[in-house]
């Protein structure tokens, strides 16, 4: 129950910042949008019997966010020194990370933060290992130190 009502509420936030109007027929409109898809998701789970975290709320995304920018920020430079040098020190590498998540929920937003970050991207996930290609061999020595797998870690809910 608490979740439904998490997920009920994240999404009438975001419904009121993406809308922003506040007449009866969409405010209507919006609340039953809300309830469809929070029936859908609950019938979804009973279906397949995964379950939908609500990690959203977490006091500690806000800073994975803000890491994240910065470490976009700085694969963004990485990747643009790599275009502009006489000689780039590429070097493509694909390596297999276990990650320590325990939810598929977290371990999605842990392998799209990666393909997210540039000169990195997320290949595959099967048997709770993620195949990853990154442009240099210093991108991948950074995922293999696990910074990044810690701080997604952190956000997982027990």
């Amino acid at each position: 129950m608490k979740s439904v009502l998490g997920l009920g509420l994240l999404l009438s936030a975001f419904w009121m910042t993406v809308s922003g109007y506040l007449y009866p027929l969409l405010l209507a409109l919006g609340v039953a949008s809300v309830a469809l898809t929070v029936a859908l998701t609950r019938r979804l789970e009973s279906i397949d019997g995964a379950c939908y975290p609500v990690i959203i709320p977490r006091w500690g995304l806000p800073s994975y966010l803000l890491w994240l920018a910065w470490e976009i920020v700085k694969s963004n430079l990485a990747v643009a020194r790599c275009i502009w040098s006489w000689r780039p020190p590429i070097s493509p590498t694909v390596i297999e990370l276990k990650p320590s998540q325990q939810t598929d929920a977290v371990r999605a937003l842990f392998a799209n933060s990666i393909t997210m970050t540039p000169g990195t991207i997320t290949l595959n996930v099967y048997d709770d290992v993620l195949r990853v290609h990154t442009l240099t061999k210093s991108a991948a020595d950074e995922l293999l130190a696990g910074e990044m797998d810690r701080r997604v870690s952190r956000l997982e809910a027990n």
